[in-house]
């Protein structure tokens, strides 16, 4: 089942909604399919009798055991967002954790050599809370996982500076424009700049004709 959109916040984005890697359905797998061998084995060699009786008891529970965790399988879910990472589990109740992004210190995975060949792993989050420290199990692809969570740390730290860098000049007073001087105030300002040597008498007659025809 996919995670439910609606428990997603207004400016929270889906990143990743992953299952667990299939190989935790292998050991559910394997058991009915040697009883579903052994069941048709027992068919073709008897009639119906207590041993036939037993082995179909033998082969419902295997169904039994398989179905129950393909529906584990299928309400777990580990799910990455922009703004936190989130595990859900559980067939009739359900239990959860959930880490804010900008909590999160260190994440790690670990990979057999046959979890390699899979493509399987553990992943570990080292967070800032209570819980420190939390294992998650038969991820898919966990090394791409794990460089994801740090994007999208990366991605949440940058979305905070610009909404601070906004909030600031918001909150900055703006500069109030420098008054316009008047034609008299002007040559008067001109003719200080020529005494003290900063313009020539002939750049200052030269902008003082200029203002005068303003006028």
């Amino acid at each position: 089942m996919p995670f439910p959109t609606h428990l997603l916040t207004e400016d929270e984005d889906l990143v990743l909604d992953l299952r667990p890697h299939w190989w935790c359905l292998a050991p559910a797998g394997a058991l009915l399919a040697v009883v579903t061998i052994v069941a048709l084995a027992a068919l073709r060699m008897s009639w119906w009798g207590p041993f036939d009786w037993a082995i179909l008891l033998l082969f419902l529970g295997g169904l039994g055991f398989f179905g129950f965790t393909y529906l584990q399988w299928t309400t777990t879910n580990f799910v990455v967002t922009n703004e936190r990472l989130v595990s859900r589990k559980g067939v009739f109740s359900k239990e959860g954790i959930e880490i804010p992004l900008d909590r999160i210190n260190t994440v790690f995975f670990k990979q057999s050599i046959f979890e390699r060949i899979i493509g399987a792993g553990d992943l570990g989050i080292e967070s800032a809370g209570e819980g420190g420290r939390q294992e998650f199990t038969d991820i898919r692809m966990p090394n791409l996982v794990q460089n994801e969570i740090y994007r999208q740390v990366e991605g949440l730290e940058d979305r905070r500076l610009r909404r601070l860098g906004q909030a600031a000049a918001e909150a900055a007073p703006a500069t109030p424009a420098e008054p316009q001087l008047s034609i008299p105030e002007q040559i008067e300002k001109l003719d200080r700049l020529r005494r003290r040597g900063v313009v020539t008498d002939e750049e200052f007659e030269a902008k003082k004709r200029e203002l005068l025809d303003r006028m």
